[in-house]
């Protein structure tokens, strides 16, 4: 009796499974397209020399005009078709381009005569090769008849119809490896990496120290908490474009108030370009070396933005230990570094190490804030900001698409890598 039981249970739940799976497929199927579509698009475009230009195929545009004015009978008048080709780069082969000529028209001579033809009011001209960039005209010397008189014809009543071949790169199945050889053989490459990882591990390990400090701090009860928490928030919920530019017009070298302050102090002698100028020399014990000044500012920038992300997850965390087992250690003499580190660092580390991987990933795709706050000049430049010049300033599109190949794959070596050697219970 209990194994007949048990038997139509699980028959049940293997019922109940295949509903879930296919109540759920929509959304999986959505997810997917949206996901995978684009990654799969962008390796396309990685290994073809397309450019912005070739995202619309070779078309032959055909504007048709009338000149001259069809008053009575007999009047002469003109038809241009002037024809061009809208690529810059493909020839088109095999154009034909057709039009009905209204009965009310007598055509009395073609120019060129050698192209067209016409019968039974049908125009057919046969252009052949239209090159890349080129463009052309056809003229219809007309004069008016008899049925003119009764119908009022006009020749635009009737578009031209065109039939041509013409070379896609983007639906070809020709692919090459130029554009990585271009972005791996490009002189900047070395620095750009250099750039993106000194920027992503500083900028991911300030947001994650502030944070932890910052929930350390506002753990304790006091007069304003919740009001302290609420401000912290401040930088991560405000527009990019409003913060960022705040900070640009506070470090402004001419009418910035930093520069003022720094002055007044006697602090610096001549304004300094925060986010203009490369480097600057710095003496430490006497031996002077050059700091990355623009780089650095983006860093703090990216650290002061996103330190409340962590904030709210590691004070989550934390607010979840028992409040005995510091009170035990505080009984023991423990001191306030030993809790922390015998007690709310292990027990952070799980959510400390998600953290680093999301902010990794996020920090090193981060576009926005360093071409608001310096265009990827002044040692800025970072791989996201090399897609957005190869893709747009230079319209390579390929180009772009290759870095962006790079970043994906760096991203993904470095995400399983990171899975592989973190603690399991971390994820």
């Amino acid at each position: 009796m209990f194994n007949k039981f048990k038997k139509n249970e699980s028959k049940l739940h293997q019922k109940e499974r295949k509903l879930a799976f296919i109540l759920l497929l929509p959304t999986i199927f959505i997810v997917l397209s949206i996901v995978i579509f684009p990654l799969l698009a962008n390796f396309w475009i990685s290994f073809k020399p397309i450019s912005l230009g070739d995202l619309r195929p070779p078309k032959l545009i055909i504007k048709e005009n009338l000149r001259g004015k069809l008053i009575n009978k007999d009047k002469t008048a003109e038809i241009h078709y002037r024809y061009r080709n809208s690529s810059v780069r493909y020839d088109l082969h095999n154009v034909i381009f057709n039009d009905t000529i209204p009965k009310g028209f007598t055509v009395k001579k073609i120019e060129p005569n050698n192209k067209c033809v016409i019968k039974d009011k049908n125009l057919t001209c046969n252009l052949e090769k239209v090159p890349a960039k080129s463009s052309g005209k056809i003229v219809l010397k007309i004069t008016t008849n008899d049925y003119w008189k009764k119908s009022k014809d006009n020749p635009k009543n009737t578009r031209p119809k065109t039939s041509y071949q013409s070379k896609n790169i983007l639906t070809s199945i020709e692919f090459t490896f130029d554009n990585f050889k271009k972005v791996f053989s490009a002189t900047e490459f070395i620095q750009v990496l250099k750039v993106s990882i000194y920027y992503t591990i500083f900028g991911t390990a300030g947001a994650l120290l502030v944070g932890l400090f910052a929930a350390q701090v506002l753990q304790k009860s006091f007069k304003g908490r919740t009001f302290v928490r609420g401000l912290l928030l401040f930088p991560y919920i405000s527009p990019v474009i409003a913060v960022a530019f705040s900070w640009v017009i506070l470090f402004d070298p001419f009418s910035g108030v930093v520069n003022s302050m720094l002055i007044q102090m006697n602090v610096i002698d001549k304004p300094i370009n925060f986010f203009g100028q490369k480097y600057t020399d710095i003496s430490i014990f006497g031996y002077i070396f050059k700091f990355p000044l623009a780089l650095s500012m983006v860093i703090a920038f990216e650290i002061w933005r996103y330190f409340p992300l962590s904030f709210l997850f590691i004070l989550a965390r934390m607010q979840s230990l028992p409040e005995d087992v510091f009170d035990a250690a505080e009984i023991d003499g423990a001191s306030p570094f030993q809790q922390f580190y015998y007690i709310s660092l292990p027990f952070l580390i799980g959510i400390i190490s998600i953290l680093f991987l999301l902010r990794f990933i996020w920090t090193f795709n981060k576009f926005d804030d360093i071409f608001l706050l310096t265009g990827g000049n002044a040692g800025t430049r970072t791989f996201t900001v090399n897609v957005y010049e190869q893709a747009f300033a230079i319209s390579n599109l390929g180009a772009g698409a290759a870095v962006a190949v790079v970043i994906f794959t760096f991203l993904l070596v470095f995400s399983l890598v990171f899975i592989k050697y973190s603690k399991k219970e971390a994820f």
